[in-house]
């Protein structure tokens, strides 16, 4: 496959894609509008209702891992203001609601005893989305392995291919019967890379060992998943959730070239390709050329399958450069503060051309039949003042971004629906509460929701008549 890289050497040569304000109707009648979460990052309720400790929970507990020592025994509380938050996605206007399920909620012993109150659950919030005509999209993996799995070696070990296929196949019997779309995975890079990697995230793991035995697993996993999930629910629509960056050398010197391509490779080949069929992207990193140890026979047909859809997550771009102090990638980032790029709170790039560039490199792929942003958003620091959060940058970012989500479908790229991240200030990982992603802002000493003007944008632009 010719990529992103290939093609656009220099800058991207993007125009804005709208002229004046956005409408709803621009995008079509058909383009779905949804809001994404993740169980770990909202329901709390931890030790309730026979849910045991999953990866993040013992990972929490490490002193220094989380900023200011947060935690998500909490979080949201939404295991029992699901309700509340359900009327909120209404009131925004959104009309898919995209969720996790907690592993550990579902088989406390990771396989085998089915805990009927965790089913129970999740029953309930699909049953109030749907009576609230919210249509529920369920992820089944979003970061929180049960501790009991990880014990065993978690993403390490093989057998954890068997173990996810069991959870799948529980899910699918459970929630096939009302739930009709399906993503398999969610950014399992960020699996791979800061959890068994770096150790930025759990289990903590640090090691370059880690990472190639972790991506196969991860990889073998999507496509059993959704061979699963086909068997049980042969109507249902499949996808798998993937990060992705709209990479670009520093300069046009043949390293930079070089450290683009492997940047690229990893951030936005590693996981869709062997789905594809092309195997790991190897041509671009030789490095996963040692990720033959851990193939066995039979694994380059394992690793793929045919997904109805791709969600794409995006929310930056990224530059790079030749680095001899980086072994194994030999690259290193260039911050968008030394670039004077704008940014987010979190200091990453704000690049709505990044967006419409990376929709049209996945398009390119043969066997790539429509494609959705899974997730898309931004943290600022937002203030809450005389009862309202006033968070102007966000509207910006999501006006510009959609902007060039619409240049994309209009440029024939089939993007077919997007999830704004996030309905609610939550949990944001190792930054804990510090990151604020929400339409709506949570305080977390009392779990009053406040709607913020992005929200309030939002809405508006979703109750707009379809004309």
């Amino acid at each position: 496959m010719t990529t992103l890289i290939d093609h656009h050497i220099k800058d991207s040569g993007y125009e804005q894609a709208v002229a004046g304000p956005l409408s709803r109707a621009s995008f079509g009648s058909d383009f779905k509008w949804g809001v994404a979460t993740a169980a770990y990052q909202i329901e709390g309720a931890v030790n309730e209702d026979g849910r045991s400790d999953c990866n993040w929970d013992v990972f929490t507990r490490k002193k220094g891992k989380i900023s200011n020592g947060d935690h998500a025994r909490h979080a949201c509380d939404f295991y029992h203001r699901y309700e509340q938050d359900l009327e909120l996605v209404k009131e925004l206007g959104f009309k898919v609601f995209r969720f996790s399920l907690s592993w550990s909620r579902i088989l406390p012993d990771g396989h085998g005893r089915v805990n009927q109150a965790g089913i129970d659950f999740y029953n309930r919030l699909i049953d109030r989305s749907i009576a609230l005509d919210i249509e529920p999209w369920i992820t089944l993996y979003h970061w929180d392995l049960p501790q009991i799995l990880e014990k065993s070696g978690g993403w390490k070990n093989r057998r954890v291919v068997e173990w996810f296929a069991e959870y799948t196949a529980v899910c699918a019997h459970a929630f096939g019967d009302r739930v009709r779309h399906w993503i398999v995975l969610n950014e399992p890079l960020a699996v791979a890379g800061l959890g068994y990697t770096t150790g930025e995230h759990a289990p903590g793991s640090k090691g370059i060992h880690n990472f190639l035995p972790v991506v196969h697993h991860l990889a073998l996993s999507q496509a059993e998943a959704g061979r699963v999930l086909r068997a049980i629910l042969p109507h249902a629509r499949i996808g798998n959730a993937i990060s992705c960056s709209y990479v670009h050398p520093n300069s046009q010197s043949a390293a930079d070239v070089r450290a683009a391509r492997r940047a690229d490779a990893i951030m936005n080949r590693l996981f869709i390709e062997p789905a594809l069929g092309l195997g790991y992207p190897k041509d671009a990193f030789p490095f996963l050329s040692n990720i033959k140890r851990f193939m066995r026979e039979g694994d380059r047909e394992k690793l793929k399958f045919d997904f109805d859809f791709w969600g794409l997550q995006n929310y930056f771009s990224v530059v790079v450069q030749h680095s001899y102090l980086a072994p194994v990638l030999w690259l290193k980032e260039v911050p968008a503060t030394l670039r004077n790029a704008p940014t987010t709170a979190l200091g990453w790039e704000i690049s709505p051309a990044g967006m419409y560039e990376i929709l049209k490199q996945f398009s390119r792929y043969e066997g790539v039949r429509e494609l959705v942003i899974s997730e898309n958003g931004a943290a600022f620091k937002d203030k809450l003042k005389d009862g309202k959060v006033d968070d102007t940058a966000r509207q910006a970012y999501y006006h510009d971004y959609l902007g060039a989500v619409l240049k994309a479908r209009n440029d024939g790229v089939n993007v077919t629906g997007y999830f704004a991240w996030t309905l609610l200030d939550n949990f944001e990982w190792a930054h804990g509460y510090s990151a604020r992603f929400g339409l709506v802002y949570v305080d977390f000493k009392t779990q009053e929701r406040i709607v913020k003007s992005s929200g309030r944008w939002f809405a508006d632009f979703l109750n707009q008549e379809e004309k």
